[in-house]
């Protein structure tokens, strides 16, 4: 961020924006929740026999929401630079809340399928809205930190979701976890509209005109090395994530023969670990910037070391003792964590600001394309292998080209700039 940029950003400084960023964090523990209900019903076997499911179907519906998500992502991103964050995703949040109790109420695999369609539509403005409300309000010296905070939500919601997920299905049944999670989620609305402020266009205005920054259109932006090298590693960086929180669950407990609460209990580890790495990450990213590390150079370091350790996953798959494989599905997805707030920040590092909403539209549609591409492609795999092997080297394949794209491609001198007058 130019040092005009940073003076209108200050502005908006102020103890209220960490507290928003709390809010951020957990609407999308909020929002993983509710993504990581079906993945747990589908281990129980009285919901696979009532819903008269294959293997193939399991991966079908753990893609359902993922279609209307990832297709949503760059017009969700239009609608909040276009009418501001605070409304669209209240707005949003309300109705997916609702979807989410419905589906309660299904007694056929077609009705799940579209009410999870629909669980997609209304979470589509969440990483839009977010992103595009910590890039006006904090500073590059601290948007790792913000974006850190803001990100261990997305790994705090499947390490709190799948327990409680399992909790409540052993104690109440899978359709009472609907309805609770459903209904009771929609207290988070009251902190969010009593503490946002709907101020993001007005500092986006401000920090243009200060930087005194020229518009660049979005098709040069998107012709940039640095936004398809972007593409690339988020799809791979998610791969991995998604099959964690879609096949991760049935893994443990058909593969490693755990039971439904120790399931839980390691899910837990898994993405409460990269939750705390990610802040940790990001923290330690602001730290070396401030005290005069190149941007680009520190949270791209931080970004291919997570990728790096979390390509350790191969050897638990290979692993016939269940202590080695439940070692590295803990350490290999914790690892990860050092690049989740730092590959978010570096988009923002590389990216004009005033499309953001519209760039972090893009690359969430690269982050949850693979929520389509990992359930089916591992619910295939498996169906035709008849184990969990090539889901798990699947996975290598796909960390070990995103270390490739954020090397080669993601790249300062690869940064979209105006055109020269």
């Amino acid at each position: 961020m130019q040092p005009a940029t940073a003076s209108a950003t200050a502005a908006a400084s102020g103890s209220r924006r960490w507290y928003v960023i709390a809010v951020l964090s957990m609407g999308m523990v909020v929002a993983y929740m509710h993504r990581t209900n079906i993945p747990v019903a589908l281990t129980v076997d009285d919901f696979k026999r009532l819903f008269s499911l294959t293997d193939a179907d399991r991966g079908l519906l753990n893609s359902a929401f993922f279609w209307s998500y990832a297709a949503l992502q760059i017009p969700a991103g239009w609608v909040v630079d276009r009418y501001g964050v605070k409304y669209p995703y209240a707005i949003g949040f309300f109705f997916w809340s609702l979807v989410s109790a419905g589906m309660a109420m299904c007694t056929s695999m077609a009705q799940l399928f579209v009410l999870l369609f629909f669980l997609g539509v209304g979470e589509s403005v969440v990483a839009p809205a977010s992103m595009r409300w910590i890039r006006f309000h904090f500073a590059e010296k601290e948007r790792g930190l913000a974006v850190g905070l803001y990100m261990t939500g997305t790994k705090l919601g499947p390490a709190i979701g799948l327990p409680t997920a399992a909790w409540l299905i052993s104690q109440y049944g899978w359709r009472a976890l609907f309805i609770i999670l459903g209904f009771g989620s929609l207290v988070w609305l009251v902190p969010w509209m009593l503490l946002v402020k709907n101020d993001d266009r007005q500092l986006e205005k401000k920090s243009t005109a200060a930087a005194k920054e020229i518009p660049i259109p979005f098709s040069r932006i998107m012709a940039s090395p640095v936004i398809w090298g972007t593409i690339i590693g988020t799809f791979c960086y998610m791969y991995f994530v998604y099959f964690c929180l879609q096949w991760m669950p049935a893994y443990f407990v058909e593969q490693r023969n755990l039971s439904l609460t120790s399931m839980g209990l390691y899910s837990f580890f898994s993405f409460g670990g990269m939750a705390g790495m990610a802040a940790l990450a990001g923290w330690l990213a602001d730290r070396m910037i401030a005290r005069g590390g190149d941007p680009v150079k520190v949270r791209k370091g931080f970004t291919i070391a997570g990728f790096l350790v979390a390509s350790t996953e191969v050897f638990g798959a290979v692993s016939s003792n269940v202590n080695v494989a439940l070692f590295f599905a803990v350490f290999s997805l914790t690892g990860l964590g050092l690049a989740t707030a730092n590959y978010w920040a570096l988009t923002q590092t590389l990216v004009p600001g005033g499309a953001i909403g519209r760039i972090v539209g893009v690359q969430n549609c690269a982050a949850n394309l693979p929520g389509v591409v990992a359930p089916i492609l591992t619910g295939w795999l498996k169906q035709v292998t008849g184990s969990y092997e090539a889901p798990m080297q699947a996975i290598w394949f796909f960390l070990i080209l995103g270390i490739a794209s954020y090397a080669f491609l993601v790249r300062r001198k690869y940064a979209p700039r105006a055109a020269a007058a």
